[in-house]
């Protein structure tokens, strides 16, 4: 059945899967975009009345929410399917963000932003794990990568919203930005009855013994691909394996397998997670601080900076996508950390010395994140792949948590080098740069040594599943 899977051609069966999965990091797009964008606007006494810090904590609170809701649902992901946690998780984040629009004090923004940060954490592992299982080999880098790359749509349609929510003279300044937060709910309810047309993954029907249901599942994804117009190749029989239904294993088995078994792709995948995680938290939640405290841009313009900061995000996975599966991983993983940091390094001197405006400012960081943005989904992708099916969801969830739990350190680090707009500390940020730099270097140089050849090859090729394993004894 993985080989059946993998030898697919692309169809609108895939375009649907896309479609209804990847919009978990659109909303986490315009959530992370809204809120850096209402940052300054919370500081006004005539809403939340918040401090710098204060500000730096609601995006800390949020991914803190993500790192426990990786954990939670990335557990259940593995041991109830795929499908019932991306329909779960998607239905928290509704919630609890729709709630949050109506917060009347500190306290109780946080509460919700935590439970809307654990919806969309949930949503990575089970998504991810859905995704990998159900693409073709020769098309997951560029897919998980463009996937990933949606993060930043939806960070375009959060600064494009915020441009006219965050303008006094369209709305109240106490309510654009609670309006600002319910856009993500409405669009989260359309893809919502989407997500319940999608199938379970036939990997993880096999790994629980559900080889009826894998078969009937597997033989509909095929008919919906002859539906399209696509021929459907032959099946290499030499593909086929034995599966003996593991189930999911227990936590010292899934110990076993990150320390004993693959630890070279541990370092590698909690190096590239961590350093692009700190990086993107540290910079992108206090971006509109940045140019308020520094180049005096106000609220509603910042959002025409912040949209231009999105466009070379987006670009970046869709267009360096494809060489993931051409050129191959180790080289575009090593690559695209490399000069993420040194262009960060050469941006952060210029900015210490004073040499930059709002607008160049924007410009080179968009630069920047064109390959740094390649260079953070590739981390996605490569926690993803090179696991045991088993355990793919909590590993996903292990590495995302871990990174964000450093990541999240990042908004509040960076507020308190910002200073306020009476006493701005340049230096100070500058030597935030410079570290968050040297971090990208560094994973680069990490993944030039340790990073998997994975291009094009089979999930089950790359990390044999312990269902094969018992198959064996």
């Amino acid at each position: 059945m993985p080989a059946r899977l993998d030898r697919l051609p692309w169809s609108g069966f895939h375009n649907r899967l896309v479609a209804a999965l990847g919009v978990a990091w659109v909303l986490d797009g315009m959530e992370i975009t809204i809120a850096g964008a209402v940052g300054s606007v919370l500081q006004d006494r005539r809403t939340l009345g918040l401090s710098t810090v204060e500000v730096g904590v609601t995006g800390t609170v949020y991914l803190l929410g993500e790192v426990v809701g990786a954990l939670v649902f990335g557990r259940l992901s593995d041991r109830f399917g795929r499908r019932k946690l991306f329909i779960l998780t998607l239905g928290l984040y509704l919630i609890a963000n729709g709630i949050t629009a109506f917060s009347p004090n500190l306290a109780f923004l946080l509460v919700f932003r935590f439970l809307a940060g654990a919806g969309i954490g949930g949503e990575y592992s089970a998504i991810h794990s859905a995704i990998d299982e159900l693409i073709p080999s020769h098309y997951r880098g560029r897919v998980d990568l463009a996937v990933s790359g949606t993060y930043w749509l939806g960070a375009m349609i959060g600064t494009a919203s915020t441009y006219v929510l965050l303008n006094p003279d369209v709305l109240p300044v106490d309510v654009g930005w609670r309006v600002g937060l319910l856009i993500g709910p409405l669009l989260g309810v359309v893809i919502w009855t989407l997500r319940r047309r999608l199938p379970e993954s036939p990997r993880w029907l096999l790994m629980h013994g559900r080889q009826e249901e894998a078969e009937r599942t597997t033989a509909a994804i095929e008919e919906a691909v002859e539906r399209s117009g696509r021929p459907v190749p032959p099946v290499d029989e030499s593909r086929a394996m034995e599966f003996r239904p593991h189930g999911a294993p227990s936590y010292r088995e899934i110990a076993r397998v990150l320390v004993r078994d693959y630890p070279r792709r541990t370092i590698l995948g909690t190096t590239l997670m961590i350093s692009q995680s700190f990086l993107y938290n540290a910079i992108f939640f206090t971006y509109v601080l940045v140019l308020s405290t520094f180049y005096g841009v106000t609220p509603q313009d910042a959002s025409k900076y912040l949209f231009a900061f999105a466009l070379g995000n987006l670009a970046g996975p869709l267009l360096l996508g494809p060489l993931f599966d051409t050129v191959g991983r180790r080289a575009m993983i090593s690559s695209t950390y490399i000069v993420s940091g040194v262009l960060l390094a050469v941006t952060a001197w210029l900015f210490k010395q004073g040499a930059l405006t709002a607008t160049t400012q924007t410009l080179l960081w968009s630069v920047i994140f064109f390959f740094a943005s390649a260079a953070a989904s590739a981390g996605y992708l490569t926690v993803s792949e090179l696991f045991p099916l088993e355990i793919r969801a909590l590993v996903i969830a292990l590495f995302f948590s871990v990174a964000q739990g450093f990541g999240a350190l990042g908004p509040t680090i960076f507020g308190a080098l910002i200073g306020d707009r009476a006493h701005p500390h340049p230096v100070r940020l500058f030597y935030g740069y410079l570290f968050a730099a040297a971090m990208m270097v560094t994973a680069g140089l990490v993944a030039l040594v340790l990073a998997v050849n994975a291009e094009r090859r089979s999930l089950e090729d790359i990390a044999a599943p312990l269902s094969t394993r018992d198959a064996g004894r």
